[in-house]
C-alpha cells in the first residue's frame, strides 16, 4: 500500500570542543597535531590511582554556552562514568554527565526562509571528556591519547526539525554563536565541532500513523554533509518501510556513518541504550554547586549573539539580510562594522566597503577584516568623503587598497584625503567648471541629446552622456553636480 504522506523529525547531538589550554580533568597541555602520546600523562593513561581534578575554565565555558542557549543552569551537577570498552579510553569508562548535568531546558531560533524564526528546543547541555584517536595502517592500528581528555561539551536538541535545511541552519548557527562567546574555534575539519542528526519519519498510510526507527548519523564534519545525509536518510526509510513496514516499536536504534564519495549512509551498528553503559556516579569527582554569584559572573560575558546582532542590522541599519549575515559571520568583523557606524559612518557605505573591498583584501592575506590593520575611524572618515561628495565609491576602493598596502608594508597610516590627493581621486564638484564639460559633451553628441527626450530611450541616452562627462574629467566629475546640470540643460 502507498504511502500518502510523510513528516521528517530530527533532532541533533553536537559535540564541541572547547578552547581551554589544558584538559579537561587533568593539567595536560591541549595542542593539536602534536606528536602521538606527547601531551599525556598518568590521569589521561587511566592509570590505577590517578585521580581526576575538573578544569574550572571549561566548565564556565560550557556554561556560558547553555545561557546563551537559554537554558536552565541548577545549582547542583555532578560527574558520572559512562562505561565502555574502546582501545582510546584506557580506563575503559568516560568521565560524563548522566541525570543532573549542568543545564536543561534551553532553546535556539534559527532564521527560516519566509524571513521569520523557528524555536527549536534544547533537552541539554553537558559536559565529558573526549576519547583518543585511532589510527589504521595495513593491518596495524594505532592509538594517539593526545586528544583524551578533551573537554567535550554536548549539546543534545529536541526533534523539532523538519527539513534538512533546517538542520544545516541549526548547525550553522550553533558554530557562529560557540564563535562569538570565543569558547572554541569551531573548525570542522580539525575535528573541533562534530554533528550527529537523529533522523526518523512519520508516515501516514491509509488514515494510520507509522513511525520508522530512529537512525543516528554519526560524526559529520561539514554543513553539506549534514545536509545531505539527512536527505538521504529520507529516501533511504521511505524505501525501507515500503519493502519491511517495520517501525519504531518493531524495529531497534541503529547509527550509520556517511559515505561522502558515494553520497549515502553506511550501517554501522545497532544503538545501544543508556542502561548499557552502566552510568554511575564518578567517586573521584566531587559535585558542583553553582552559587548564583558564580552564575552571574558568567552571566556577564554574554554578548550579543549574531542571529539578533544579524536582524538588528537589518531592522536598524536597512541592510539587506544578506549583507547583514556576512557581517556578523564574525564577531569581530560584526564589531567592527558597528564601530565605523557609531563613528558617523553611514551603514551602507561601510558595509560596502567592508564587504567588497576589505574582505577581498583580507582573504588575500588569510587574516580577519581587523587583523588587517586599519582603524574603524580611518573607513569612517572615508564613508564621510563619499557622503560629502569628495570621492566617489571607486576612488574609495583604490584608498582602501592603499591604506592596506600602508599598514602590511610598515610605513604607517596615512589620512584618507592625503591619499585622494596624492593619487589625484578627489571628486570636481564645482558646477561652473564642470558646467563647460558637458556642454561640449552636449554639443559633441545630438543625436544622443534628443534621445534622453524619448520616452524608451531617454534614460540610456543620459547614461550615456553622464559617462562621457566622466571620461573627459578622467573620473573624478562628481556624479551628482553632472546629473543637476545635465537635467537642467536637457529640460
Amino acid at each position: 500500500m502507498a504511502v500518502t504522506r510523510y513528516k521528517l523529525v530530527v533532532g541533533l547531538e553536537i559535540h564541541v570542543h572547547l578552547a581551554t589550554r589544558t584538559k579537561m580533568f587533568c593539567g595536560c597541555e591541549l595542542v593539536y597535531g602534536g606528536e602521538a602520546n606527547s601531551r599525556v600523562c598518568p590521569v589521561c593513561e587511566g592509570m590505577p590511582g590517578s585521580l581526576p581534578v575538573m578544569n574550572r575554565e571549561a566548565f564556565e565555558k560550557a556554561v556560558l554556552v547553555a545561557m546563551a542557549l537559554n537554558c536552565e543552569i541548577p545549582e547542583f551537577t555532578k560527574w558520572d562514568r559512562k562505561h565502555y570498552y574502546y582501545p582510546d579510553l584506557p580506563k575503559n569508562y568516560q568521565i560524563s554527565q548522566y541525570d543532573l548535568p549542568f543545564s536543561k531546558d534551553g532553546f535556539i531560533e534559527i532564521p527560516t526562509a519566509d524571513g521569520k524564526t523557528k524555536r527549536i528546543g534544547i533537552i541539554r547541555a553537558h559536559l565529558e571528556e573526549d576519547a583518543g584517536k585511532n589510527t589504521h595502517v595495513g593491518d596495524s592500528s594505532q592509538v594517539d591519547l593526545n586528544r583524551a581528555g578533551t573537554p567535550l561539551l554536548e549539546i543534545v536538541t529536541k526533534p523539532d526539525m523538519n527539513s534538512p535545511e533546517e538542520v544545516r541552519e541549526l548547525a550553522q548557527q550553533l558554530q557562529r554563536i560557540v564563535r562569538y562567546l570565543g569558547v572554541s574555534e569551531a573548525d570542522m575539519q580539525k575535528g573541533h565541532m562534530r554533528f550527529e542528526p537523529n533522523v526518523n519519519l512519520v508516515i501516514t498510510r491509509d488514515g494510520k500513523e507509522y513511525k520508522t526507527p530512529i537512525v543516528e548519523v554519526k560524526n559529520l564534519n561539514s554543513f553539506r554533509a549534514i545536509e545531505r545525509s539527512v536527505a538521504h536518510e529520507v529516501q533511504r526509510q521511505l524505501d525501507a518501510f515500503a519493502e519491511t513496514g517495520v517501525t519504531m516499536e518493531m524495529g531497534n536504534k541503529s547509527t550509520r556513518g556517511w559515505d561522502d564519495t558515494k553520497q549515502e549512509t553506511v550501517l554501522q551498528r545497532e544503538k545501544e541504550e543508556a542502561h548499557d553503559y552502566r552510568y554511575m556516579p564518578d567517586p573521584d569527582l566531587v559535585p558542583v554547586v553553582m552559587t548564583e554569584k558564580w552564575r552571574s559572573e558568567i552571566r556577564a560575558r554574554l554578548c550579543e549573539l549574531p542571529l539578533q546582532k544579524q536582524m538588528r542590522f537589518v531592522s536598524e541599519y536597512g541592510l539587506s539580510d544578506y549583507d547583514a549575515g556576512v557581517l556578523t559571520m564574525d564577531r569581530s568583523t560584526a564589531e567592527y562594522f558597528q564601530e565605523i557606524v557609531d563613528l558617523g559612518g553611514e551603514p551602507k557605505r561601510a558595509c560596502n566597503i567592508i564587504t567588497q573591498d576589505l574582505m577581498k583584501q583580507a582573504n588575500l592575506k588569510e587574516c580577519s577584516v581587523v587583523q588587517l590593520g586599519v582603524p574603524a575611524k580611518h573607513v569612517a572618515e572615508i564613508c564621510r568623503m563619499i557622503a560629502i561628495g569628495q570621492i566617489s565609491s571607486t576612488a574609495a576602493s583604490t584608498t582602501v587598497i592603499i591604506s592596506v598596502a600602508n599598514v602590511a608594508s610598515g610605513h604607517g597610516l596615512i589620512h584618507p584625503l592625503e591619499i585622494v590627493r596624492q593619487q589625484g581621486l578627489l571628486q570636481k564638484s564645482d558646477a561652473g567648471e564642470l558646467e563647460g564639460v558637458v556642454d561640449e559633451v552636449i554639443k559633441a553628441n545630438p543625436q544622443a541629446v534628443a534621445d534622453t527626450r524619448d520616452a524608451k530611450k531617454g534614460k540610456k541616452a543620459m547614461g550615456f552622456l553622464m559617462g562621457e562627462v566622466i571620461k573627459k574629467t578622467k573620473g573624478q566629475a562628481n556624479p551628482r553636480v553632472v546629473s543637476e546640470i545635465l537635467g537642467r540643460k536637457l529640460k
